[in-house]
C-alpha cells in the first residue's frame, strides 16, 4: 500500500512519485471547491499553486497566476456547483492563462461536470454539454478527469482524452461497513432510468432489486422533441371547377412546403403513465436507493414515502454528487429517509448544517491517484478494474 492508500501488486508497492521530481507538476484551483483541491494536494505531498481567482464589481472574472507554469504539467481542480456559470468561466480562463504561459500540459479535474444533464436535444434548444466540451478543448485543456458522468456518452463530445472515474467502490464499501444488517437490504431504483446502475449494485452486493415505476418519474425522454416545425396546413380551392390542393405555411414556417395527400404521417400517441407502483419486495427490508446525482429531492422523498408504505424498515439514499439545491436539505430533514450519503465531489457543508441526515464520503484519494498515474504516464486501467457498461 503506497502513501495514497491504494493497494497494488508487490513489484509496484513503492509509489513512482518518489522517483519523479514534483517540481514539474502544479495543482491550482478556482473558487468552486478549494477544500477538495487542498486535500488532493496534501495527499500528493504538494502545495497548492499560487492562483487567485476573483470577480470585479461588474462580475467579470480575473485570474492571476503568481508561480511560473512554463513547461510544467498543470492540474486545475474545478467542480460544478450551484454557481455553474462562474465555475465554467473560471476554469476556461485558468486553462487559457496556462496555455498562453507555455504550460506543457493542462489537465482539467472536474469531479462534477456542469450541464451534464443537458446532453440530449430538447425542442428547439441545443446539446449544451457538447458546446461546453468544445469550449473546454478550445481553452487549452489537454485532458479531462471527471467522475460518474450523467451519461457516459458525453465523453465522445470531447476531442481530448476523458477519464470518467467511478465512485461506486466507495459507496459499496460504505454499505458493507456502515449500514447495520445490510444483508437484509434491497437496492431500489427510483425510476426505470436508474435500473442499470441499481442492478450493478445489487449484483456486486448479492442483494435483491426493486424498481419504482409510475407517474412520479419525469423522464427526460418524455419531453417533446420539437426540432421540426409542424407540417403546413392543407387547403383546397375550387379553380375553374377543379379541386386543387394548396399548401399554406404555418406561422413557424417561412417557406412554402408541399405534402402528398396519399401519405399521412402518424403521430406518437400521448404517453399516459401508470400509477406509482413498485416492482419488488421491500417489506421488512432496508431500502437503499442509488443514483448519480441528488439535486431536486421531491422525487426521492415521494419514492421514500412509497417504500415506507410498502413496509421498508429503513431507507437510505446513496449518490455520487450531492448538489442539494434550493430547499433540498429541509425536505430531506422532514422526510422519512433515514440517511443520505454522497461524496465530496461538490461542497455541501452548508446543507449538512441544515440536515443532520447527510453523510459525506471523501474521494480525494481517487483523484490524487488518477493525477499521479497520468503524471507518471502509468496505465489508468487499475482504476477501472471490474467496471462494466452498467457502472
Amino acid at each position: 500500500m503506497d502513501r495514497l492508500g491504494s493497494v497494488r501488486p508487490p513489484k509496484r508497492c513503492r509509489s513512482d512519485m518518489d522517483n519523479t521530481s514534483t517540481s514539474d507538476i502544479v495543482i491550482i484551483n478556482g473558487n468552486s471547491h478549494p477544500d477538495l483541491a487542498n486535500m488532493v494536494a496534501e495527499r500528493m505531498g504538494l502545495k497548492n499553486g499560487g492562483c487567485s481567482v476573483f470577480h470585479k464589481s461588474n462580475r467579470e472574472t480575473i485570474v492571476e497566476i503568481s508561480d511560473s507554469v512554463r513547461g510544467k504539467d498543470i492540474y486545475i481542480i474545478q467542480t460544478g456547483t450551484k454557481d455553474a456559470n462562474n465555475n465554467i468561466m473560471e476554469l476556461l480562463i485558468m486553462a487559457y492563462a496556462c496555455k498562453t504561459s507555455s504550460a506543457r500540459s493542462i489537465v482539467g479535474v472536474i469531479p462534477y461536470l456542469p450541464y451534464s444533464k443537458q446532453c440530449k436535444m430538447r425542442k428547439r434548444g441545443c446539446i449544451v454539454s457538447k458546446l461546453l466540451a468544445k469550449m473546454m478543448c478550445t481553452s487549452g485543456l489537454t485532458h479531462i478527469i471527471t467522475m460518474d458522468l450523467h451519461q457516459k456518452e458525453i465523453q465522445g463530445f470531447f476531442d481530448i482524452p476523458v477519464d470518467n472515474l467511478r465512485a461506486s467502490p466507495f459507496l459499496l464499501q460504505y454499505i458493507q461497513e456502515s449500514i447495520p444488517d445490510y444483508r437484509n437490504s434491497v437496492i431500489v431504483a427510483r425510476n426505470p432510468g436508474v435500473a442499470k446502475k441499481a442492478n450493478s449494485y445489487a449484483e456486486r452486493l448479492r442483494l435483491g432489486l426493486a424498481v419504482i415505476h409510475g407517474e412520479q418519474k419525469e423522464a427526460e425522454s418524455d419531453e417533446v422533441d420539437g426540432r421540426y416545425s409542424p407540417p403546413p396546413t392543407r387547403a383546397y380551392s375550387n379553380i375553374l371547377g377543379t379541386s386543387v390542393e394548396m399548401c399554406i405555411p404555418t406561422a413557424s414556417s417561412s417557406r412554402q412546403r408541399t405534402t402528398s395527400v396519399s401519405v399521412g404521417v402518424p403521430e406518437h400517441p400521448v404517453k399516459v403513465k401508470p400509477p406509482l407502483t413498485i416492482v419488488g419486495d421491500v417489506n421488512g427490508r432496508i431500502a437503499i436507493m442509488v443514483d448519480d446525482l441528488i439535486d431536486d429531492v421531491q422525487a426521492f422523498v415521494a419514492a421514500a414515502e412509497m417504500l415506507k408504505d410498502n413496509g421498508a424498515c429503513r431507507i437510505y439514499v446513496l449518490a455520487t454528487h450531492g448538489l442539494l439545491s434550493s430547499d433540498a436539505p429541509r425536505l430531506l430533514e422532514e422526510s422519512v429517509i433515514d440517511e443520505i450519503v454522497v461524496t465530496n465531489t461538490i461542497p455541501h457543508e452548508i446543507q449538512k448544517l441544515q440536515c443532520n441526515k447527510i453523510k459525506t464520503i471523501d474521494i480525494s484519494i481517487l483523484i490524487a491517484e488518477a493525477i499521479r498515474r497520468i503524471h507518471n504516464k502509468e496505465s489508468m486501467s487499475y482504476l477501472f478494474r471490474n467496471v462494466t457498461l452498467e457502472d
